[in-house]
């Protein structure tokens, strides 16, 4: 097995012993004041229990990462991304275990993308969830490289041949069904100045077969709120609904129109 194999556990057991240094620290300090975990020894020097993990001698095969109670892994867990969680489950059986943790996913999933969907149960588990997430992320940034390179083949295969795909443009031109879509982003492609497309607050919402993603897009000729909605079909995803419309520019006389 290639050693770049073993660099997602190597990082995961670093994050494991800082987790678990600040977790007893945390519990110390909590304690100080004295309780339950506090013993009076001589002659009343408070002397504090620091929580341990016992491992009984029938149980001295038992690895660090069994010993280790789930809030601790959990939390060593998020601090590794995506690739490096994908490693580290393919270093050994334990592992694979611990990365495929339904909350170590949920948690990278709120880091990566968003915090909105915390009370979503997600019928294939929060990895799965990720996974489509991600993968509908990355289609809708091929969307703006489209645009970009005003490649008019590549729109056509972008969207889905139907004809109640709808294109809503913020010049507030609107065009309903595969045909008249193309043809409205082929006059789009006739500018005449490059486009400089830069998009933020992506947020995706993805179901079984449909996926809904709305952000701010920047262009060098103005800006605008965009919803990108995706179908799939036959193994992939195609867009059958944008929409965008214009934001009012900060400091600026009124709107400038994004072709978008």
């Amino acid at each position: 097995m290639d050693i770049s194999f073993f660099s997602g556990a190597v990082t995961f057991i670093c994050c494991v012993l800082a987790a678990a240094a600040a977790f007893l620290t945390r519990r110390s300090k909590s304690k100080s004041d004295g309780g339950e975990d506090s013993c009076n020894l001589n002659g009343g020097d408070m002397v504090e229990k620091i929580p341990v993990m016992v491992v009984a001698e029938k149980q001295t095969g038992a690895s660090m990462m069994e010993q280790l109670v789930p809030e601790i892994t959990t939390h060593a867990l998020s601090y590794l991304d995506y690739p490096s969680l994908c490693r580290l489950s393919m270093t050994n059986s334990l592992m694979r275990k611990a990365a495929n943790d339904d909350n170590a996913w949920k948690a990278l999933y709120h880091k990566d993308f968003t915090l909105e969907q915390d009370s979503v149960t997600p019928i294939n588990g929060w990895k799965a969830y990720y996974a489509a997430t991600r993968a509908i992320m990355n289609v809708n940034a091929d969307f703006f490289k489209i645009i970009k390179e005003r490649s008019v083949p590549a729109m056509e295969r972008f969207w889905l041949n139907a004809d109640y795909v709808k294109c809503f443009h913020a010049s507030e031109e609107y065009s309903t069904g595969y045909n008249a879509v193309i043809g409205s982003w082929q006059l789009a492609f006739n500018w005449e100045q490059n486009v400089d497309v830069e998009i933020r607050d992506v947020k995706a919402r993805v179901m079984t077969d449909s996926a809904w993603v709305t952000m701010k897009a920047y262009l060098n000729m103005g800006s605008g709120n965009v919803t990108n909605v995706f179908e799939f079909h036959n193994g992939r995803w195609y867009i059958v609904h944008h929409h965008c419309s214009v934001m009012l520019i900060h400091g600026g006389a009124g709107q400038q129109v994004v072709q978008g």
